[in-house]
């Protein structure tokens, strides 16, 4: 746990860090370490990775278990509710790609779900599931967002990133991905007329900004939704902070108290939006970039 203060209770910062620190594990030369792993490149992050796992398996035991139980004539709630996402995946990947593939609809659909549960985590008050790991398994540290960690967030933007390195080279060639759409974009040297022994250096100039784009894709992807859910989860410790105020017991910390709960409420009332958003923001710009990548002009 977090070093406490003057007092026996851990400070304001002290509070802060020790909500946004990871369950780490890492090898070192004496072996394989817990929360020790500053500085190491190889540490695994285990609560983000035990919280998507968990939350993948769960979204896909819901959907199945709709699947195999699927009424036409007496649809439940929970059917139409999955109907209706399963329309709003449809048509946005219908509206928005330029072809057909057996793959992109059912990704999009994984994104957006996957995603949302993972964001939804942050509705969960921060101390809850802390304290309960730190009280029955004894862990000093637990991050329960997954989409808080870059670490998620830039594993599924490099898993579009290589679909669309993928489906480029696949639809349009080597030559045409590379020379076509690389070099001879946004400036075409010969619709613009420029003489061929101009031809390299305007080449290499559409190279270096397509090239830089290309690799904007992926960070757009990831940073968008780390920055969003990790400033809704600070948010919300800052919020405890108020709510804690609470145990002091006097009419100050009771005033005081009370305001956090509001703010909480509020907050979390708000941040039901951020966390469908970022979910459907993921889903369409990952459907965008790999339909452009699937144009063949």
């Amino acid at each position: 746990m977090a070093s406490e203060g003057s007092h026996g209770a851990p400070t304001s910062s002290e509070f802060i860090e020790h909500h946004l620190t990871n369950l780490q594990v890492c090898k070192t030369d004496a072996g394989w370490v817990w929360n020790e792993c500053s500085g190491n490149f190889w540490a695994i992050n285990v609560d983000t990775m035990v919280f998507s796992l968990v939350l993948g398996v769960f979204f896909a035991g819901i959907f199945s278990y709709i699947v195999k139980n699927a009424s036409k004539s007496k649809p439940g709630k929970m059917q139409a509710f999955i109907e209706i996402i399963f329309d709003l995946v449809n048509t946005s990947v219908s509206d928005t790609m330029h072809g057909t593939s057996r793959l992109i609809a059912p990704m999009a659909l994984t994104i957006v779900v996957w995603v949302f549960f993972m964001n939804l985590m942050d509705l969960i008050p921060v101390d809850l599931l802390p304290r309960i790991f730190a009280d029955i398994f004894h862990v000093p540290y637990l991050k329960v967002v997954p989409s808080t960690d870059p670490n998620i967030t830039f594993g599924l933007s490099l898993s579009v990133f290589a679909l669309i390195l993928y489906y480029s080279f696949r639809e349009k060639g080597v030559s045409g991905f590379v020379v076509g759409e690389l070099m001879m974009n946004p400036l075409n040297p010969k619709d613009l007329g420029v003489p061929k022994v101009f031809w390299p250096l305007v080449c290499t100039f559409n190279f270096i900004l397509e090239f830089v784009a290309m690799l904007a894709k992926p960070l757009s992807l990831s940073l968008r939704l780390f920055g969003n859910m990790y400033a809704g989860e600070l948010m919300f410790i800052l919020i405890a902070l108020l709510f804690g105020s609470l145990l002091s017991g006097t009419i100050a910390g009771v005033a005081m108290g009370l305001t956090g709960g509001l703010l909480h409420f509020v907050w979390a009332v708000f941040h039901i939006l951020v966390v469908s958003l970022q979910a459907y923001i993921f889903m369409m710009l990952t459907i965008v970039y790999l339909s452009q990548a699937k144009e063949a002009h």
